[in-house]
């Protein structure tokens, strides 16, 4: 893993308008003759610069990938990790399918969400599905917040609806993320991701949005991967289960990753997560050809 950094080299930037005119930071990573374009939802309080090595890894199998910084997070505007009601980052990932569909017209997407980036996933697939072929879930936040007290839980939406921006639950602590202390440390030292308490708003959305979209799991029909750290403490790897029990999908695996913790993509084991995320695409959507950026064109000089 590299330095904190807001961009991924190899980027092409491009400006968005979201959900109530807030004005969104979009990048695309092109690959020419691409299988696939992986339209890569991030998670809570990071960015799209945190994924190079993933980035990179979907580019030299054969795959275009694209994403936005979320609103209030990286380079997107609003107030920092916060949402004035949560299906404004599904219209804002709308938005940029559509932008995206106009760009590179006639190639199939897949949806990578990961923990905050999963459950915004989820409610995008149930709501907008024909304009995916896949779906690909890492830690999705659809259970989540066992250990908050309940007293705090009775008073959500009162304080919610009165202190909204108001910070009242650590989102988590060392080691929370990976068993790699590189990777809290990185994360300390990044300017654009956000380290404070979950805002009283932005909590209670996120636990509204997660509940109704585990009642709506059935309606999903795409070919899905879900994935969850088995020893995940910020979302419980049971809201993966939930998916995998419930989807309609005739085309679904499950992989509960022994002894992995949120960022599966940020354990030492991520060569072969991601590995495993490059061969369930491929046996879905086969490349025919040696991949190469499409503004690249020597192979040497990919991410590393």
């Amino acid at each position: 893993m590299s330095e904190a950094s807001s961009v991924v080299p190899g980027s092409r930037p491009f400006p968005l308008t979201g959900a109530r005119g807030v004005r969104l930071t979009g990048r695309e990573w092109p690959v020419d003759g691409a299988a696939a374009r992986v339209v890569l939802v991030h998670g809570y309080g990071e960015h799209l610069g945190r994924y190079a090595h993933v980035i990179a890894a979907l580019n030299a199998a054969g795959y275009g990938v694209v994403g936005i910084d979320n609103r209030g997070h990286g380079e997107s505007h609003g107030r920092r990790a916060d949402v004035v009601t949560f299906d404004d980052f599904v219209e804002d990932i709308q938005t940029l399918v559509l932008h995206d569909e106009t760009a590179a017209p006639g190639v199939p997407r897949i949806m990578l969400g990961h923990s905050l980036g999963g459950l915004i996933a989820t409610r995008y697939a149930l709501r907008h599905q024909d304009h995916l072929r896949a779906l690909v879930l890492s830690g999705a936040a659809l259970r989540f917040g066992g250990s908050t007290p309940a007293l705090l839980l009775r008073l959500a939406p009162v304080v919610a609806r009165l202190a909204p921006a108001l910070p009242v639950v650590a989102s988590g602590g060392p080691g929370i993320l990976s068993r790699d202390p590189e990777v809290d440390r990185l994360f300390g030292l990044d300017p654009l991701t956000y380290k404070g308490k979950i805002r009283a708003r932005m909590g209670m959305q996120m636990r509204l949005s997660a509940a109704d979209a585990v009642e709506r799991l059935g309606e999903l029909r795409l070919p899905l991967l879900v994935m969850h750290g088995a020893d995940d403490l910020l979302t419980e790897p049971a809201g993966s289960m939930l998916v995998d029990a419930r989807a309609a999908s005739a085309d679904k695996t499950l992989t509960l990753w022994p002894g992995l913790r949120h960022e599966i993509f940020n354990e030492p084991e991520r060569d072969e997560v991601i590995a495993h995320v490059v061969a369930w695409l491929r046996a879905r959507f086969p490349v025919s050809a040696p991949a190469g950026r499409a503004d690249d064109p020597a192979p040497a000089e990919r991410l590393p």
